[in-house]
């Protein structure tokens, strides 16, 4: 690293921090302020939060990883997940703000009643906002040191201390504001990083033509690594994984679209605000951010011959083609990546443990500023068990494929508690317990654990959950009456599944736009593909099914948008 180089980095600390200080004051008034931004966010700064929240330092390594051992298609193992994104933003954006609620965990007691709801919300919140949050933090966190490890000269526990030493600078003292103010600027900052290293890259190895003949010459490069999707010839436990991709894993794991995200939508100044920036995120994540990885992948194909860790093919390639200057810009974006994300987890994690353990079980009647006292108390402790996991933490893929099975048993029941009376706080307990308890086991089986049989482990996992939860749910009391009157009373979900409460409730009008959330579900899941491989194939020089892939995209999102603008401008505002 240049002082040049070194130059740019601080500059992108300093505004970072700059940032922090300007919503200070604003984000120490109250929770609601510190969490959700007092729920009044436009599309565009909260669509540009969850992207760059999910562009974590962690998602350029995997991918150009994914890129070199499997082929582009490899990347389907999150590329399937577009199809839960959209079904989150046409069948639930609309219902979280309306829930008017601070973080996801408080829908439980919302939705059901009793001990067992309180008892679920409160052990989630330790679950979600500490355990499977320090997981995820640990997985970014490695990444990170992956990236510094090529251009600083500390090891890896300096490391973590330096880089959440940064994130908390600006995190616990803006709050939320801080957090979705910064998360813009540094989505920029870091896909411009990423579009800089892509060209340079690919204009090392000759341009676009020249490198997909060198592939050829390379021992690992196979007729399919150029592939958008899996070919025939690729084995039947590749086409098994495709298909469980396609078939189960979006819905099981990301159809609801809670967490992170579900703070962004309840966070929107109205529906129709969360719904544009569900969409606006979804594109955004599909098809504008993966390319400049996925050639950086190819282009190191080349380069980095053999590669041990196939992960530190992004940061290597990094080193090795960037000039002063922009090397510099590089490392800021790779940064900024990194602090998107962990901002994020560190203030939603927060969230949990002092909206749904510390407010709602211990000290209950205490001011608002004593809650953001809290809150960055709570930040600054997930920040430390986070490092401590991310000092353990060696594979980022395995951490992803290991969370995916650990929540896929829960997924349908998350789904059908907004649409179905039936479903009571045991279904959804019964499902976390067992989710957990049957993914560590085959986790940890020698016969089923390989990183190649995910999609196995998921199936077995998603079946045995689901026949716990079916059977535990019919025969266990359905939550009390008024209480499901009152949560369809204030969410208004469709009227099919909830027939027995809604006919008691002729004054409300629950949703009949099943067909046309539907038909918006298809139109976007076509229009976010089409875009996403008609910017692949420009940039690998098939310019004609890359034009015609992108005109598709096109008419699909105008139709769309014309949808929501007409159905949406007659919603009332939620807040």
């Amino acid at each position: 690293m240049h002082p040049i180089d070194w130059a740019v980095v601080a500059a992108y600390c300093v505004l970072a921090t700059i940032i922090g200080v300007i919503f200070s004051r604003r984000a120490s008034t109250s929770i609601s302020e510190f969490f959700i931004a007092g729920r009044n966010l436009p599309w565009w700064i909260a669509g540009t939060s969850i992207v760059a929240t999910t562009f974590a330092a962690d998602t350029p390594l995997v991918v150009s990883g994914l890129v070199r051992t499997k082929g582009i298609a490899g990347n389907w193992l999150w590329w399937n997940v577009l199809l839960g994104n959209m079904l989150a933003t046409f069948f639930y954006a609309r219902l979280w703000r309306r829930a008017h609620i601070i973080t996801d965990i408080e829908l439980i007691e919302l939705r059901y009643a009793g001990k067992p709801a309180a008892v679920l919300r409160g052990a989630l919140a330790l679950y979600r906002g500490v355990v499977l949050n320090c997981i995820t933090i640990g997985w970014v966190t490695q990444a990170m040191v992956k990236i510094s490890k090529e251009f600083l000269p500390f090891d890896k526990g300096t490391l973590i201390v330096v880089s959440f030493g940064l994130v908390l600078a600006y995190c616990v003292t803006s709050g939320y504001w801080g957090v979705v103010v910064t998360d813009f600027f540094q989505f920029i900052i870091g896909m411009g990083g990423c579009i800089v290293l892509a060209a340079i890259a690919v204009m090392n190895v000759g341009g676009i033509t020249l490198l997909k003949e060198k592939l050829h010459a390379v021992p690992s490069f196979t007729e399919h690594t150029l592939a958008f999707v899996p070919q025939i010839g690729a084995g039947k436990l590749a086409l098994f994984t495709f298909a469980v991709y396609i078939a189960v894993q979006w819905w099981a794991t990301q159809g609801e679209g809670g967490g992170y995200i579900a703070q962004r939508l309840f966070s929107t100044k109205d529906e129709r605000e969360s719904v544009l920036a569900s969409l606006w995120f979804t594109f955004a994540h599909y098809a504008l951010r993966p390319w400049p990885w996925i050639l950086v992948g190819l282009v190191s194909m080349i380069m980095f011959v053999d590669l041990p860790d196939a992960e530190s093919a992004y940061p290597k390639m990094m080193m090795a083609v960037l000039p002063v200057g922009l090397r510099g810009l590089a490392v800021a974006g790779m940064l900024a990546a990194f602090m998107s994300t962990m901002d994020t987890h560190l203030n939603w994690g927060a969230s949990y443990v002092v909206n749904d353990l510390y407010r709602r079980f211990m000290v209950k009647d205490a001011s608002e500023r004593h809650y953001v006292l809290i809150s960055r108390i709570a930040s600054v402790v997930i920040a430390i068990v986070g490092g401590a996991v991310a000092y353990f933490t060696e594979s980022i893929v395995n951490a992803w494929t290991f969370m995916f099975t650990l929540t896929c048993g829960v997924g349908l029941v998350l789904l059908l508690r907004w649409y179905w009376w039936r479903i009571n706080a045991w279904s959804e307990i019964s499902a976390l317990i067992t989710s957990t308890v049957v993914a560590t086991i085959l986790q940890l089986s020698k016969e089923l654990g390989a990183p190649e049989l995910f999609a196995v482990r998921l199936v077995i996992t998603l079946s045995i959950s689901t026949i716990v939860w079916v059977t535990v749910t019919f025969v266990t009391s359905p939550v009390p009456e008024e209480h499901l009157k009152n949560f369809y009373s204030r969410v208004r979900p469709g009227r099919a599944l909830w027939k027995p409460i809604a006919d008691r409730l002729p004054q409300v009008h629950g949703e009949n736009r099943g067909l046309t959330d539907l038909g918006c579900w298809l139109g976007g899941v076509i229009s976010v593909y089409s875009a996403m491989f008609g910017i692949g194939k420009l940039v690998l020089g098939e310019h004609d099914k890359g034009i015609a892939f992108l005109i598709v995209s096109g008419i699909t999102m105008a139709l769309i948008l014309r949808v929501i603008l007409r159905s949406e401008s007659s919603e009332q505002s939620s807040s």
